[in-house]
């Protein structure tokens, strides 16, 4: 049994125990997590975990990909909570933070690829969600931020409380690395996983009312290399070196990042982490070069293709009542927005281009009729659509990708190249109708 678990545990039992009532010794998970949705705190604390470049193939829970690395507290994160099945992103980090902190699509704010300016005009959720509700929330951003391309700036001054990390898309080596804080630079040594996680500890440990900690990971991006030993069960991985077989290196990445998890669970009071909801996603999908099937080193990140977009995300904590079940509604990165602003009180259910979903943590529902992604890299500008059974995927120039996605999941064949059936051709109406709505 997981940290997470027992602690979940614990804190039943002292709620139950309050009211007078028992705990039954044979009591299960699923027992323990149906208790908590019913004393979730109105102002819960709420962490965002963002993995960089975790795709489903690399995730354990997912059918994708046949080799996973071993994730017991991300593995707990499914088992105690809701996992999200269609949870489309951007192709690349950048696009897909800043539909979460604008709650708009890529071409709304600008942020269509990595490395993209977000405006600091924006509206962010940090500040959006103190704004409505009295400042009530303490917020804060540790590791990655690369919404400001290159440039030396404060994330501060988005409106958030407090930003400490990594301000660019990624490190040349996890050992030698820029830290940020208060728009001040220093040069560290500390292994960046490990960091990150102290820093978010420190500040966790500092607050004395809610807390929003959005925690943004740099694992398992590129460069590929061995983490410290205690922190992964791959073995005893020599250097990495060009032509070395990188799959070992990138599983024990993540293994890295899920032991440093474990210790700022561990570091969180039994009574404080009861009262603490979990979302875990990954920013876009597994890197070219360590793709698996069904995925291939042309539909993974930097693509429209679901390798590239269609990635894992887990709910877990109070409030979640599915405990262990999967929801297959559409779900696109921009409704975290909503979807956080409410579980922090404020009364929104649609705002911008995001909708809230937290009716789907207790009811299965219906959410989204449609979800949409899009890129531009500065030679391929593309935006997809989907209705969950078929996907069109549509350029600039106006060449056009069309796939059922129930009878070809992983697109390999593109149905404009055939005759279509009178289904396939209203299917493919609906989308482009509800594409032109979408782009205005």
């Amino acid at each position: 049994m997981t940290n997470f678990s027992v602690l979940s545990i614990i804190a039943s039992f002292l709620l139950l125990s309050l009211s007078g009532c028992k705990l039954e010794e044979d009591l299960t998970i699923d027992d323990t997590t149906a208790l908590q949705a019913t004393t979730a705190s109105a102002t819960p604390n709420i962490l965002l975990i963002i993995a960089d470049d975790m795709g489903k193939d690399a995730t354990a829970g997912f059918t994708e990909g046949s080799l996973k690395p071993n994730t017991p507290h991300i593995d707990n994160f499914k088992n105690t909570g809701l996992t999200f099945n269609n949870f489309w992103v951007y192709p690349t980090c950048s696009p897909t933070r800043a539909s979460i902190i604008t709650g708009k699509y890529g071409y709304r704010t600008g942020v269509k690829w990595a490395n993209d300016v977000l405006s600091n005009t924006e509206a962010t959720l940090q500040s959006y969600i103190n704004q409505n509700t009295g400042n009530q929330y303490a917020t804060a951003i540790v590791g990655k931020w690369h919404l400001s391309g290159d440039a030396l700036v404060n994330p501060e001054n988005f409106g958030i409380n407090y930003y400490i990390g990594l301000l660019t898309g990624g490190v040349l080596s996890y050992n030698e690395w820029t830290l940020t804080e208060d728009g001040q630079q220093t040069e560290e040594t500390s292994y960046v996983t490990e960091k990150f996680t102290d820093l978010a500890i420190d500040w966790v440990n500092q607050q004395s009312k809610p807390w929003f900690l959005w925690l943004a990971y740099t694992a398992p991006h590129t460069p590929f290399h061995a983490p410290p030993t205690e922190m992964h069960s791959q073995g005893n991985l020599p250097a990495y070196t060009r032509g070395s077989d990188p799959l070992p290196y990138y599983m024990a990445m993540i293994e890295s990042m899920d032991y440093q998890i474990g210790r700022l669970l561990d570091s969180i009071p039994p009574e404080e982490l009861a009262n603490t909801i979990i979302i875990f996603i990954g920013d876009n999908g597994t890197p070219e070069q360590v793709a698996q099937a069904p995925y291939t080193s042309t539909t993974a990140k930097k693509t429209l293709y679901q390798g590239g977009i269609n990635t894992p995300m887990f709910i877990a904590g109070p409030g979640i009542a599915r405990a262990g079940q999967t929801d297959s509604n559409l779900i696109t990165s921009t409704d975290l927005f909503a979807t956080i602003a409410t579980l922090a009180g404020v009364t929104v259910s649609d705002i911008h281009d995001s909708k809230s979903f937290t009716h789907l943590f207790s009811n299965v529902g219906t959410h989204r009729d449609f979800q949409y992604s899009e890129m531009n890299d500065g030679t391929n500008d593309l935006w997809t659509i989907s209705d969950g059974s078929y996907k069109l995927i549509v350029s600039a120039s106006g060449e056009e990708e069309f796939y059922d996605l129930v009878s070809d999941p992983y697109e390999s064949t593109n149905l404009t190249a055939n005759n279509l059936t009178f289904r396939q051709r209203m299917a493919k109406r609906n989308l482009e109708d509800a594409l032109r709505q979408i782009r205005n």
